[in-house]
């Protein structure tokens, strides 16, 4: 059971310092997708149709605000916004100063039809940008519907009030990465962090050795790390203090397109700086392994991870407890991780022999220890996970959240040839794919962290599922396909005759001496046919007596027809024919098509004269249809 508060969480970020102006340029507050505080503006006065524009941004303000959207979908409302009002200036000219949601000259209804129409030609085929637009575009039109006082015009009230006729397009989904792919993208992740903390170690070791630059000159590499670690020389004076050119031991800091003869003093000084704080901090770059390993390992979305903040983080005795928040989906989520309990690990494990597997509480350890000095230096509480030390182009130290872009320079740094887009999501997906085949399908277990709709409609259409749903289908298809060919077996009167002469021919036909002599005797008849055991019928359990004889006989591999079931099986197609007259050919398929195409097959293969033979045989009254007395009725529902 979900604990108290899991479900719904008030995602909304109130500033008592900012609200929404309604008068002149109207103004929105949202929270972006980390949760900081965004505005948003738009100017009616810069649309000739100036009433209409502040008409429908009251509306798009007080939306916003009243359904606490994010800066997303309120940024989406104002481009329909903005659009639908430059159209309406291109259609009314003239006019579009007079144009209102509450008049009815000039009508709005055909502008926002002909605007709707007139979308899809802006973006390419197949965008579901024309659809979502015109479909917020609508949303602010019947807002002013629910309000009395608020005026609007009848025939665009009952425009708006419909769904527009636009197609809402497809999006690309992204395929998960292959299993390989995968290892290589963990391995990579691993090696970028041993390499880190080697780094960040040697760095912290030499400012530990170091002392003040101004007692032993500028250009010693411990001094200049001492200086930076303790704060006694800013990054912009040390780029004037540091004479040029550069000892080796600095010089290597420096990008080796910036070591030119074209690049000034400044530049290069700006480039070894970076570089000095690269010793001890961890930039942005390298937080992309840790996002790596973490998705991979909790098999979360790459923003409930990089959200983590201190208070999310609990250590347990056997591992770690973690509460993530995942904004667009309005869900926390509370799980604990065991070093025992992961999805996957590392395919090869011998190669890690000094490192953890994909353990949760040892991936969040390390990034605990690597960013733990900018942790000391951000000026808010709780402190993220994920913090990048900066140099701005002014030479300011900057600590903030890392924003965790340009995965794709990443993975190209990394040397490594992934197949398809190298977009982080792909492994969140691989993740989920590879939880579906572990579990079984079991929708509850798979969809733990998000909606079953979801998981339907984006994870389940991954190229492993789909080829493990194939296989599914075809062993399905092939299973009632070889039940559907492998019918009775059609004796003919010479065949019969044959039949307990040769010991081979009764094993290769799965008979025994005892069954044969059942068959030929009439043991074993079942009315329409012979059957070779009733008590291992393919309809029911292996021991039970079966219990569709005689009706599902023509579909059993276990019916054997001999030349004496001819009449009966005569009568039996008559009484097929008679129930075709009776019901719908759909409902006839479902209960007696196949029957029917067996029992057309076996008459096929008898001669006129033994036809002949049984009808008058029939007709003299000697033999009678053998069937339940409730198969004489059929009830089309």
């Amino acid at each position: 059971m979900a604990r108290r508060g899991e479900r719904h969480w008030d995602f909304r970020h109130e500033d008592p310092d900012l609200g929404p102006v309604r008068i002149g340029i109207r103004q929105v507050v949202t929270p972006d997708s980390r949760g900081k505080k965004r505005v948003l503006q738009l100017d009616p006065s810069q649309f000739a149709c100036q009433m209409l524009a502040a008409e429908l941004a009251d509306e798009w303000v007080e939306y916003i605000q009243v359904t606490s959207r994010r800066t997303g979908t309120a940024s989406n409302h104002r481009q329909g916004l903005r659009l639908f009002c430059a159209f309406v200036d291109e259609q009314l000219a003239g006019r579009a100063p007079e144009a209102s949601l509450a008049k009815t000259n000039p009508d709005l209804s055909v502008v926002l039809l002909a605007w709707e129409r007139a979308l899809p030609a802006q973006w390419p085929r197949g965008s579901t940008r024309p659809g979502a637009l015109a479909a917020n575009m609508r949303i602010l039109i019947n807002r002013r519907q629910r309000h009395l006082e608020r005026g609007l015009a009848s025939r665009l009230a009952q425009i708006a009030a419909q769904n527009h006729s636009l197609a809402w397009g497809v999006t690309q989904e992204l395929d998960e990465f292959s299993r390989k792919d995968k290892a290589a993208l963990v391995k990579a992740a691993w090696d970028d962090v041993a390499r880190l903390r080697k780094r960040l170690k040697a760095g912290w070791e030499m400012a530990d050795a170091g002392e003040h630059p101004a007692e032993h000159g500028w250009s010693r590499l411990p001094d200049l790390l001492w200086a930076l670690a303790h704060g006694a020389v800013s990054p912009r004076e040390m780029t004037k203090k540091v004479p040029f050119p550069l000892l080796p031991e600095l010089a290597g800091l420096v990008p080796n397109n910036v070591r030119t003869e074209g690049q000034s003093c400044g530049m290069r000084g700006y480039f070894l700086v970076r570089g000095l704080l690269n010793q001890l901090y961890p930039n942005e770059r390298d937080l992309h392994a840790f996002r790596v390993l973490l998705v991979a390992a909790t098999g979360h979305s790459p923003e409930e991870v990089s959200g983590l903040t201190e208070e999310a983080v609990e250590f347990t005795e056997v591992g770690v407890r973690l509460t993530m928040i995942k904004n667009r989906a309005r869900r926390i989520h509370r799980r604990a991780f065991s070093s025992v309990d992961t999805l996957s690990a590392v395919a090869d494990v011998r190669e890690y022999a000094d490192r953890p597997r994909l353990e949760v509480s040892a991936i969040i350890r390390q990034l605990t220890d690597a960013t733990a000095p900018l942790r000391d230096l951000y000026d808010e509480s709780p402190a993220p996970l994920f913090l990048q030390g900066a140099l701005t182009p002014s030479c300011e130290f900057t600590v903030g959240r890392g924003r965790l872009r340009r995965f794709g320079r990443w993975v190209k740094e990394m040397g490594l040839d992934l197949e398809g887009r190298p977009d982080i999501r792909r492994l969140r997906k691989s993740v989920k794919v590879e939880k579906a085949v572990a579990f079984g399908g079991r929708m509850t277990d798979i969809a733990d962290d998000h909606h079953q709709e979801t998981f339907r409609s984006h994870y389940a259409q991954g190229t492993t599922l789909r080829m493990i749903s194939g296989r599914v289908i075809t062993t399905a298809q092939q299973s009632w396909f070889d039940k559907a060919t492998a019918g009775p077996v059609v004796v003919d009167a010479t065949a019969e005759a044959a039949l307990g002469e040769t010991t081979p021919v009764l094993a290769e036909l799965g008979l025994t001496a005892e069954q044969v002599e059942d068959l030929r005797n009439g043991a074993l008849e079942m009315g329409v046919t012979s059957c070779r055991d009733p008590f291992d019928s393919p309809f029911s359990r292996p021991g039970d007596l079966c219990a569709v004889a005689p009706l599902r006989c023509l579909e059993c591999r276990n019916a054997w027809i001999l030349p004496s079931h001819l009449p009966q099986l005569l009568l039996f197609a008559d009484h097929l024919d008679r129930l075709r007259t009776r019901l719908s050919p759909a409902h006839f398929h479902t209960l007696w098509g196949q029957t029917a195409a067996n029992l057309a097959a076996v008459l096929a293969q008898r001669s006129e004269a033994e036809a002949t033979a049984a009808r008058r045989h029939i007709d003299e009254g000697a033999v009678t249809l053998q069937i339940p007395l409730a198969a004489r009725a059929e009830f089309d529902a």
